[in-house]
C-alpha cells in the first residue's frame, strides 16, 4: 500500500502517473500544478509591487488569464484514484482562490461605494489570503522531495489531509471576506436608496452577503 501511495502522490507532482496514465496522455499534471502555483505566486507578487489600484488589477487579471488554462485543464481531469483526487482538489482550491479574487475584485472596481484607498486595502487582503494558500501548496510539494519520500504511507496522507483542511479553510475565508466586503457596499447603497444597482453588479440575492 505504501508503494502505491508513493506512486500516486509522486505522479501528481512529478508527472509520472502510472496509475492514471490514460488520463494524462495529452496533459502533463506536473505542468498544470506548477502553472497554477506560478500563477498564484505571480498574482501575489504583482499585488505587492504595483501601487496604482487600476493598474494593479489589470496586471493581476493578465496573470490570472494567462494561468487559467492550467486551472481549467486540471479541473477537467476525472477518474483519479481517491488519494490523487484529494491532491488535485487542493491545487484546484488554490486556483479557485485566485478566481474569486479576480472576478469579485473586478466588480468592486466598478462599485462607487468603495474608495480607492478601500479598494487598495481589499486587494491587499485578497493577496495575503492567496499567499497563505500558496504557501500550503508549496508545503504539499515537499512530500515528494528527498525528505518527503522518506515518509511512510500514514505520514504522507496526514500531510495531504492537513493541507487539504487548511487550504479549504482559506478558501472559505476568502469567500467570507468577499461577502463581507460586498455587504459593506450594500449597507452604503441602502443609505442612498440604490441597493438595486449594487445587487445587479454582484449578480446574486442580497441575503447571500450576510
Amino acid at each position: 500500500m505504501e508503494k502505491i501511495m508513493l506512486v500516486v502522490c509522486t505522479a501528481i507532482m512529478l508527472a509520472v502517473a502510472p496509475c492514471a496514465k490514460a488520463q494524462w496522455v495529452v496533459t502533463d499534471p506536473g505542468n498544470l500544478i506548477s502553472g497554477i502555483l506560478n500563477s498564484a505566486n505571480e498574482i501575489v507578487q504583482t499585488s505587492s509591487t504595483v501601487s496604482n489600484v487600476v493598474k494593479n488589477f489589470n496586471e493581476v487579471k493578465k496573470v490570472y488569464d494567462q494561468g487559467k488554462e492550467y486551472y481549467d485543464k486540471l479541473k477537467a481531469v476525472n477518474n483519479l484514484v481517491k488519494d490523487a483526487r484529494k491532491v488535485q482538489q487542493i491545487v484546484l482550491l488554490v486556483g479557485n482562490v485566485s478566481e474569486m479574487y479576480v472576478k469579485n475584485f473586478g466588480k468592486m472596481m466598478n462599485d462607487p461605494n468603495f474608495t480607492p484607498q478601500e479598494l487598495s486595502a481589499i486587494a491587499n487582503g485578497y493577496s495575503t489570503l492567496l499567499n497563505e494558500s500558496t504557501e500550503l501548496l508549496k508545503e504539499l510539494k515537499q512530500i515528494v522531495s528527498s525528505n518527503g519520500l522518506s515518509l511512510n504511507d500514514k505520514e504522507r496522507m496526514d500531510v495531504i489531509d492537513r493541507v487539504y483542511k487548511e487550504v479549504k479553510d482559506y478558501h472559505n475565508l476568502v469567500r467570507y471576506y468577499t461577502n463581507k466586503n460586498i455587504s459593506v457596499s450594500i449597507l452604503r447603497a441602502k443609505k442612498q436608496n440604490n441597493t438595486k444597482r449594487v445587487l445587479e453588479l454582484y449578480g446574486t440575492a442580497e441575503q447571500k452577503y450576510w
